[in-house]
């Protein structure tokens, strides 16, 4: 069947200058073309799929048919062939040698990091005094993920430089994601920093893993386990490459999922005062003063609506897959090497299954209304074989965090300083910064 093409496409360049410009407005408007739909990222010409039900089938339903894609191609320089990346075989393997850090045992030991940091974090706040809010998650994701990966002084300077190269690594990954494949090639300075980025991440990750290797410690963190992980089938062990690939890729996820989260969350509560009552009000109720625990964050119903309606709002851009045999996608058939684009956020704003997509509505999440939607239309951290392995561990990060931090602080926005988003592989605030105002005076 004949497939629409995106409106916009540009000689040789294709759609990239019209998804650079307009970014979410441009993937979010495809819907209305059809469940199917033809995208050219310079001469690669990819099939944008615009329904949940053709969503869930790539990455679920029909999951072995496809296999990671050109922008995570792009990436690999710098994950190599961590979870992020890999396939097949080897991605099954690796996610079974890392599992175990993200039991349920094992995250509620992280929930005390996660309090504490919090805890600390708040602590030297002065009433009345302007926090830059973005800058302050980020810092508290860091310290939080930072803890649980490491417990060594080189591993405060691994995450600190994780803290400084993450950014610049998703910026202008997405770039070369999005451009002609000549433009890596070229000598810009967007290159230069996103190479220079790339080795420094890999120097002191390696430089981490050969100190472990000289004193063979058994630390109980998370490069402990990994070092320390045999695979029950055939007895073996990570190669030092591939525990560095899977650091830096946790690294990565850990830090920036959460930290946007947790900023675009008190960004949020904040312009509606009736969700911060609510929260607040939960808040007081079950923790009563105490520090939160693992065990609160079930009871904690409302506040993970609001956390759910926040990861709707700012989720990530864009996936890409490769089909690996032919396939019949909504009626288009798609022969191998197709490359195919799926769009969290394009699901999460889709008003046939989400009413008035551009509203903050915690209670779209309470009962019935959840369950009404279809698969496919909800992704926050993806889904399948592929789903994000760190989910659970960021769900409880976030619910701990806000618990923590709202039991004793309001966070108000300053007036005459709009926040504007960026965008790279999600949305940025361009600057956050917000007047903390304790609770209980």
């Amino acid at each position: 069947m004949p497939v629409p093409v995106a409106p916009g496409r540009w000689p040789l360049l294709g759609h990239t200058p019209a998804m650079l410009r307009r970014r979410f407005g441009f993937t979010s408007s495809l819907y209305a073309r059809g469940d199917v739909v033809r995208v050219y990222l310079g001469a690669m010409e990819t099939y944008f799929v615009t329904s949940p039900e053709l969503t869930y089938r790539v990455l679920v339903t029909d999951g072995n048919d496809f296999r990671k894609g050109a922008m995570f191609e792009k990436f690999r320089p710098y994950v190599g062939n961590g979870l992020a990346v890999s396939d097949g075989v080897l991605h099954r393997r690796q996610r079974r040698l890392i599992q175990p850090s993200f039991h349920h045992a094992a995250i509620a030991g992280y929930a005390e990091i996660m309090a504490r940091a919090a805890a600390e974090l708040v602590r030297p706040w002065r009433p009345g005094e302007v926090r830059e809010v973005d800058h302050d998650m980020q810092a508290l994701a860091v310290a939080i993920v930072g803890e649980a990966l490491f417990s060594t002084g080189l591993g405060k300077a691994a995450i600190e430089e994780a803290r400084r190269s993450i950014p610049i690594i998703l910026k202008y990954g997405m770039i070369r994601v999005l451009s002609p494949a000549f433009v890596e090639k070229l000598p810009i300075p967007a290159n230069r920093r996103f190479d220079e980025a790339i080795d420094r991440m890999r120097t002191i990750v390696e430089e981490l893993i050969d100190n472990w290797r000289a004193e063979q410690p058994d630390r109980n963190d998370v490069l402990s386990m990994l070092l320390l992980a045999r695979d029950a089938e055939t007895g073996e062990g990570m190669t030092d490459e591939q525990v560095r690939d899977e650091v830096i890729t946790l690294l990565t996820a850990g830090i920036e999922t959460s930290a946007l989260a947790l900023s675009w969350l008190f960004h949020e509560i904040a312009r509606h005062p009736e969700v911060e009552e609510k929260l607040h009000n939960e808040i007081d109720e079950v923790l009563g003063g105490r520090p939160a625990t693992a065990e609160d964050v079930p009871r904690l119903v409302y506040t993970r609506q609001v956390v759910n309606e926040v990861l709707r709002m700012y989720p990530l851009w864009i996936l890409m897959r490769r089909v690996t045999k032919e396939v019949d996608l909504g009626g288009v058939r798609l022969s191998p090497g197709t490359e195919v684009i799926i769009s969290p956020h394009a699901m999460h704003f889709d008003p046939r299954f989400h009413d008035h997509p551009d509203r903050f509505d915690p209670d779209r999440w309470a009962g019935e209304r959840a369950k009404d939607l279809p698969r496919g239309a909800y992704l926050p951290f993806s889904a399948g074989a592929h789903q994000c392995i760190g989910n659970s561990f960021a769900m409880t990060e976030i619910a701990i965090v806000v618990a923590t931090i709202a039991a004793a602080w309001r966070l108000v926005p300053v007036p005459g300083e709009p926040v504007r988003v960026k965008y790279t592989t999600t949305a940025y605030p361009s600057r956050l910064p917000m007047t903390a105002v304790p609770r209980f005076p």
